[in-house]
């Protein structure tokens, strides 16, 4: 049986992949390697001030880091809590795939002819 969530932060990268616009944020950082606040907000439906919001949630979901360059804070992409979560959805699937599979055995036995009552 698969374990509860681990403590390696699922549950904060599920929470904030469950947001369109954080995903779209991580496709366009994956894309650009890097960039800043104001130039995320040109390619998404929201205000650099929501984008900024957007980003806190991904950071603290380990999913982005932001860095000082200058005057500038830069976002990239930080692969490591994406590869745990998807580690661990990898072990839901194979656990139900045994599952399903056992199931599948199980249906397939051949059966006993059926003597009905009194037989």
């Amino acid at each position: 049986m698969t374990q509860a969530h681990p403590a390696d932060g699922v549950d904060a990268v599920l929470a904030a992949l469950a947001d369109p616009t954080r995903r779209l944020l991580l496709d366009l950082l994956a894309a650009r390697g890097e960039a800043t606040a104001t130039t995320l907000a040109e390619g998404v439906p929201v205000s650099r001030q929501a984008v900024v919001k957007h980003l806190a949630v991904l950071e603290a979901a380990g999913l982005v880091r932001g860095g000082r360059v200058g005057r500038e804070v830069r976002y990239a992409v930080r692969p490591a809590a994406l590869d745990a979560t998807a580690r661990w959805m990898a072990a839901l699937a194979a656990d139900w795939d045994r599952r399903l599979a056992r199931i599948k055995r199980l249906a397939e036995l051949p059966r006993a002819p059926d003597r009905g009552p009194g037989a």
